[in-house]
């Protein structure tokens, strides 16, 4: 057994503070080979992801709210937004299906938050992840302003 405690927590977020895209993710599967992915992802309410599809590998994920408060967004294939979902823990609505190939992103809503995510395997990370061509990229200077519009959907 192993336990998803307060000082695992503690380290995922400091880690966070420190890297550069402000989130550090926690794999609790042994080997991407195992049939079912599981990790853990702590996202400061600074950290943009790139709205992305999964298309080379289509699998459903799931994500799950364990702390804070997180929006999902889906998109259309030129970027417009097709679907909100507010991911809070402990109430409301703790978690949504992101289907094969449907464009999305999570940004944060609470200062900090922990999501769960959950995807069949194997894993190749080779066919993670098809970022959006219409989405600003990652690191670039007007992604600070596209992930607080992006915020500003749930507000």
């Amino acid at each position: 057994m192993r336990g998803i405690d307060a000082e695992l927590l503690q380290l995922l977020a400091k880690q966070a503070a420190n890297s550069p895209r402000r989130r550090q993710h926690f794999n609790l599967h042994e080997d991407y080979a195992d049939p079912c992915q599981r990790l853990l992802n702590f996202l400061w309410r600074d950290s943009y992801i790139r709205p992305h599809r999964h298309t080379a590998d289509p699998k459903e994920e799931t994500l799950i709210a364990l702390q804070g408060d997180m929006g999902c967004i889906c998109f259309d294939g030129e970027g417009a937004v097709v679907a909100l979902t507010r991911l809070t823990a402990g109430h409301g609505c703790p978690a949504v299906v992101i289907e094969p190939g449907e464009w999305h992103t999570i940004v944060a809503l609470s200062q900090s938050a922990i999501l769960l995510e959950t995807k069949a395997g194997p894993f190749d990370p080779a066919a993670a992840k098809e970022p959006a061509h219409w989405a600003v990229e990652e690191g670039a200077a007007d992604a600070p302003a596209y992930l607080q519009s992006l915020q500003a959907l749930f507000a």
